[in-house]
């Protein structure tokens, strides 16, 4: 007759094996925040800004729009001109428009101010997938009150 034995040591490395199959289903769901960009078909930072953006964990889809069409779209859903820049996001509601730093998209989700968005104007020099973080010009994101006013929401300073 054969004995078998248990000994501590595998019961814990059977213990620590049920967690960390426990863990899985629910890491497997636990995808970020899904975030839909409109941008132009032959704009290559706006590519860049969504490779960073789905780096950072969000579940991005993409649909490409000529620049009446985005331009079109920015106005209706309460962009300012003035804040305007070469792709606009949606994402749990409000808009993200240019190169706005992931951190915060997710600031401005974790706080849910009552406004449109946020907005990086223009394509400063060093924001999100537009060159090096470690050459930036100094930058302000803007956060877009629904009366179409502004203030900002976060500062960086040039590097």
């Amino acid at each position: 007759m054969t004995r078998h034995t248990f000994s501590r040591r595998a019961a814990l490395i059977a213990g620590a094996a049920m967690l960390a199959a426990g863990a899985l289903p629910a890491a497997a769901q636990d995808t970020g925040p899904a975030l839909h960009v409109l941008k132009d078909p032959n704009c290559g930072c706006c590519t860049a800004w969504i490779e960073v953006v789905a780096a950072e964990g969000f579940e991005v889809t993409t649909e490409l729009a000529d620049g009446a069409a985005l331009m079109r779209f920015k106005m209706e859903n309460g962009i300012p001109e003035a804040m305007a820049s070469c792709h606009t996001a949606r994402v749990e509601g409000y808009l993200i428009e240019g190169h706005v730093p992931v951190a915060d998209i997710r600031r401005l989700l974790d706080e849910r101010p009552d406004a449109v968005g946020l907005a990086v104007p223009g394509m400063p020099w060093g924001s999100p997938g537009m060159g090096p973080d470690t050459e930036r010009d100094a930058y302000d994101v803007h956060l877009i009150h629904r009366d179409g006013r502004t203030t900002v929401f976060s500062s960086y300073a040039a590097a």
